[in-house]
Parts: C-alpha cells; structure tokens; sequence
C-alpha cells in the first residue's frame, strides 16, 4: 500500500487540539505552559502546547490505532522496512527491545565485542548469553571497527545455536562492516540480524552512502533518527522485515522498554523529519555531503592532521566510510584528542562529537551550511597553528584476550557486590564492564573473570590517560566484584564443555 509521504498525520493531530482550544483537565500539570511561566517564555508557548498525553485524538504508543499508527506506517515505507515504530527512550530502548525479542534467559546470541553499553544492558533485562565477536582493529587511529562475516561464520558454526547475530553499523567513527555479507551468512543458517544504526540513520536516502542495514536485509534494526536526520534528542526508530522474528513478540517487547507517557513534542519531531527526508532527503545529503567533503579536503591540508577514510575502506571489517563523519587524528599535533577538544571548544568555540586518546570527530549535518563549515575550517586552521608540531606516539598494547564468564551479565548485575582495590582484583569475578577509549572495546564485562592480563592492561591505559568507563568508581582505584557466586561450577563446566569443542572444530 503507497503512502503519502507529503502527510504528517500525529504533526497534524497535535496543531488541530491546540486550535480548538480544548481545556486540558488532564496530565501534564503545566496545563500547556500556563503552569511553568518561566520555561514557557524561553521555548515558546507552541512547545509547551504540544506537550500532551496520550488522548482519544492522538492515539495511544501501547497500542496505536489511529494517527500515531499512520505516522509509523510512513516511516516504515520512508525507510524500506515492514514495521516501524517510534521511540522516544532514544535507540537504547530500540536495542534493548530487540534483544528481549529474539532471546530468552540462557540464549545465545552473537555479538561484537564494541557494542554499545545499551546492549549490556539487553543482555541483563533479556537473560541472554552473549557470544563475543573481536572487531577488526586500526592501530593508526586506534579504533576498533567491525566485525566480518568470516567471523561470523566460524561464530555459528561453534554456537549453532544461537538466536541472533547483532551488528553494530556504522560505528560511532562511521566505518561501515560488510552487512549484506554478515546477514547472508547469518540467513543461510536461519539465524536473524538486529542492527545498532544509531550512526546510519540518513543512510537509506543517498546512493552515495553506505547501504542502509534495511537495503543489506537486516531483520530488525534501531535508528537514531534525532542524530543524522533531523528530529529532537531521543527520539529513534525501530525498524522491521521478515519473517525470523515475530513482529508481535517485538511489540510485546517494546511495550515493556517504552514509556506509557510519551513525549508527542518527540514524537511530532519524528513525524516531519520523516516527511522532510522522504521528500528532501536526496537534496538535502546532497548538499550535507558537498559541505563534508568542503571540509574533508580542508583537514587534509592542513599539517599535523589525519583524516579517516579512503585509507581504510576495503580493510576487513571496514567496507565504506561515511563522510559526514569527520574522523581526524591529531597526534601528529603533539596532543591528544581530549586535548584538542578542549582547545576548540574555549578558543575557538567548536564542540566536538567526539575525542579520544587520538582523535576528534566533526559531524556535518542536513542542519550544516557553508557557514557552519567555514566556521569549522577557521578553528581547524586556529587549531594546527597553536601547535609546534611533532609526532606524539601514545602506547596502546595488543588488546588482551577476552576474559572467561564467570556468570551471565543478569546474574552479575543482581549478585551481591562488594568494592577491592583494582590491584587486589586479581580472580574475582567482575560486576562492571570496563572499557577503554579508544578503542571502545570492553576490556572485562560484567560477569567475567578479572585477569591479570586485564588489569595490567587497565594500568597502562590509565597511566597514558585514555579514557576509562563503566566503573563506578570514576579514577578506578576499585572495582566492583560479586560477593558470592553460586553454581559456578556448573557454568564453569559448561565454558570448558564449549572450549574444548571449539577447539576440535578448528582443528577439523
């Protein structure tokens, strides 16, 4: 069935309520701004009008029906998908949505060793036992980029079991894996393929980007319409298509993830960037990617600077760069990338997207024009001149292996905890998962076993500043471990069960 995509039925459903002047004797209490004076007076009395509930002329997210149905009916046909859903928990609740789908407690799932922290917590909230898959790395830039679907293979060949193969595409650097490989590999084995496009949400509306993960024949995918598309922070999609995966199991799902009091400011902002990218889209990345490759060519000028892209396409695990993303190492500057991030934003007053021990990212947008990129070129300029240039060579060791499970992530998330020094943690099971940026690989996850080569691993990173998450504890001095663990042995048994058969099936 054809869409008008030139409508914006919830949009249009949200202007007709304010019209009538309906008295709102119902929820939010500011009663559309009238009872938040002062917030209403910075952002505008429009806003605040539209922020309502969910009512018999707006339909309901549990369960749409009318215009909320319709919008969602749109966006699945704008993006090429069977199924679409808004969400307004961001595409953290999209991921942790397809995880409960496609797996119960115990369940296997395939999945990459840099995945988003949101998809640590689908394995807590679905029960599910992840199968790591290491990314491919770059050592000139030290990140990690995707998986491969040799990898992948040789995965499901030792797991064949598994419920799932969940791919991370683009990464947050915008190196693009090879999708369509990985899901060839995983349907020949009748296995689905969920997808984080949370950096790939533009991708479905320009033959010069990458393929989006709905083009390559991903079955489920979450998108982050707000980063690369135009709608408001935290509002994503859930995408969906085939038969793998029961569209009313992912609906159940989702109803347990997503909020019975949805923001319709968020959810009107889904409704036009729809609208905008499906009639737009093309002129639009068109000039986006002219204003990208402005500036791509401009830090490829200027001394000191490394720009991500041709260099490492056609590399396992990196099939395409997207441009927008504008990845530039600055080591040659005689700095870091946190370094650089503070030097632009208080001289030269440019935020980042992004900075780690190596690098910054500049995002170019559809909201970008040429002075927006003339500002950013000028700061780059302001940037390479504040320097004395000379190479700065930041130590950054083999990643170690992956540790061995102790217990599941759920079982490690509800276990009993108590603090050790990091030096002392030497054997215990980890409650937190540690990683380090760059490369933003776990270095232990939540469950796993605290190896010495892991927290010798933790005290290089630390002594060259990179960047460390997950801990409570923000300098990592100590580290959260489980109290007491029961039946490990059985999962231990099982662990060295799966070893040994994984390491006949590589000798055959």
């Amino acid at each position: 069935m054809a869409y008008d995509q030139g409508r914006t039925p919830l949009f249009d459903a949200l202007k007709r309520y304010i019209a009538d002047d309906v008295l709102p004797m119902h929820v939010p209490g500011h009663k559309q701004g009238r009872g938040l004076p002062e917030f209403q007076r910075f952002v505008g009395k429009p806003v605040l009008a539209m922020d309502l509930t969910c009512l018999p002329d707006l339909d309901n997210i549990c369960n749409p029906r009318g215009v909320l149905a319709e919008a969602e009916a749109l966006a699945a046909q704008a993006y090429g998908a069977e199924h679409a859903y808004f969400l307004v928990n961001g595409t953290t609740a999209g991921i942790q949505t397809l995880m409960m789908a496609v797996c119960r407690p115990g369940e296997e799932i395939i999945i990459p060793r840099n995945a988003h922290k949101s998809a640590m917590g689908g394995l807590v909230l679905s029960g599910a036992r992840p199968v790591y898959i290491e990314p491919e790395m770059n050592r000139e830039f030290g990140i990690s980029m995707g998986i491969t679907p040799e990898r992948v293979e040789k995965a499901i060949r030792l797991h064949p079991r598994a419920k799932a193969v969940f791919v991370v595409y683009p990464n947050y650097y915008g190196t693009a894996c090879d999708l369509e490989g990985i899901v060839r590999v995983a349907h020949s084995h009748k296995i689905p393929v969920i997808v984080d496009e949370a950096h790939g949400a533009h991708f479905h509306f320009h033959p010069d980007l990458p393929p989006s993960a709905m083009e390559c024949g991903a079955d489920l995918v979450a998108a982050s319409a707000h980063k690369l598309t135009g709608s408001m922070t935290q509002s994503s999609l859930l995408l969906m298509q085939g038969r793998l995966v029961d569209h009313r199991r992912v609906k159940a799902a989702l109803n347990l993830t997503q909020t019975t009091s949805p923001s319709y400011v968020l959810l009107a902002s889904l409704d036009v960037a729809r609208k905008q990218m499906a009639l737009h889209g093309r002129k639009l990345l068109d000039r986006t990617l002219a204003l990208a490759q402005e500036l791509r060519q401009e830090v490829k000028k200027l001394p000191g600077l490394v720009l991500l892209g041709e260099n490492v396409e056609g590399l396992p695990g990196c099939q395409a760069v997207d441009p927008t993303k504008v990845t530039i190492n600055v080591q040659r500057l005689g700095i870091t990338g946190y370094e650089a991030e503070k030097i632009l934003r208080r001289q030269f007053h440019l935020q980042v997207e992004l900075s780690d021990l190596y690098n910054i990212i500049l995002l170019v947008t559809i909201g970008d024009d040429r002075r927006t990129i003339a500002r950013a070129k000028g700061a780059l300029r302001g940037l390479v001149a504040s320097r004395r240039r000379h190479n700065l060579v930041r130590y950054c060791p083999p990643l170690p292996d992956i540790p061995p499970v102790g217990v599941l992530p759920r079982e490690a998330f509800y276990g009993e905890k108590r603090r050790v020094p990091l030096e002392e943690a030497a054997g215990e099971i980890s409650a937190e998962t540690i990683t380090a940026y760059p490369p933003g690989i776990p270095l232990v996850c939540a469950g796993e076993y605290l190896t010495r080569e892991v927290l010798d691993y933790i005290q290089v990173l630390k002594a060259e500043h990179a960047e460390l998450q997950g801990a409570e504890d923000p300098e990592l001095k100590e580290i959260q471990v489980l109290k007491k663990v029961s039946a490990l042995a059985s999962v231990q048994e099982e662990q060295e069960q799966a070893g040994t058969q994984a390491k006949m099936m590589y000798n055959s």
